[in-house]
């Protein structure tokens, strides 16, 4: 009776080992049917807040911005990611808690429009995209970006400077080809003019970043996927 089961037990797992095997190569081969795709264009929309002189705090003169997102990705960890920012800065002496010798007396308040285009690094904590595509790919991933932009800002006076813009954000793969991006950047210009007023303590100073404005930005975008890679070959060369 014993050797019956044990019979019986061996032929259905004959037919079980092949149909399990076949199911694990046509998920291997339907992976390597998805493309991998180079590149990403997409917009975003968010805040903006300016930090210098007529304001230290980063919740405080918080205007709209828009941008126009465009990626191009190395590899599932690395990307250079290129943004042209539209918005405004704004702020006012009134009410600060720093005294300026240059500022007292004066009522002094800006709103100026600010154009920035910057291009960034951007390193992926661990490898992006569906899983599909790539092996050990996930659809979220935190990531850091690093570069360098520029900024125009218009008002009572032209200003064209550099920045550094140096953020942080989390990736969301919603789809094959649908890319959410939060990310929060401090930008750093080397200007001290973006909000009209220049050394208001009165003491000239020197140094790349010594007493310059900056602004920082929080924005959520949306970018679809371009540029197929190769159906095949999965080479990042390639």
């Amino acid at each position: 009776m014993k050797a019956c089961i044990t019979y019986k037990m061996l032929g259905k797992v004959r037919y079980i080992l092949p149909l399990c095997l076949f199911c694990f190569l046509s998920e291997n081969i339907y992976a390597q049917d998805q493309p991998e795709y180079r590149a990403e264009i997409g917009a975003a929309a968010g805040l903006v807040s300016y930090q210098g002189d007529l304001n230290s705090s980063l919740v405080k003169n918080i205007q709209p911005m828009g941008s126009l997102v465009g990626r191009y990705k190395m590899n599932p960890r690395m990307a250079w990611a290129l943004n042209i920012t539209f918005g405004k800065l704004s702020g006012e002496a009134n009410g600060l808690d720093t005294w300026y010798p240059e500022l007292q007396g004066v009522s002094k308040k800006f709103s100026n429009t600010l154009v920035d285009v910057g291009l960034k690094y951007e390193y992926n904590f661990w490898p992006y995209g569906t899983g599909r595509e790539y092996r050990g790919a996930r659809p979220l991933t935190p990531y850091m970006a690093l570069g360098l932009g520029g900024t125009f800002v218009s008002g009572d006076k032209n200003i064209v400077t550099a920045n550094i813009p140096l953020g942080v954000g989390v990736k969301y793969k919603v789809s094959n080809r649908v890319n959410l991006t939060l990310e929060w950047a401090m930008h750093f210009s080397l200007s001290d003019e973006l909000d009209g007023v220049k050394d208001p303590y009165g003491i000239k100073s020197s140094g790349l970043f010594k007493n310059t404005d900056c602004y920082s930005t929080l924005s959520l975008s949306v970018t679809y996927d371009l540029w197929a890679k190769c159906k095949v070959c999965h080479n990042d060369k390639d």
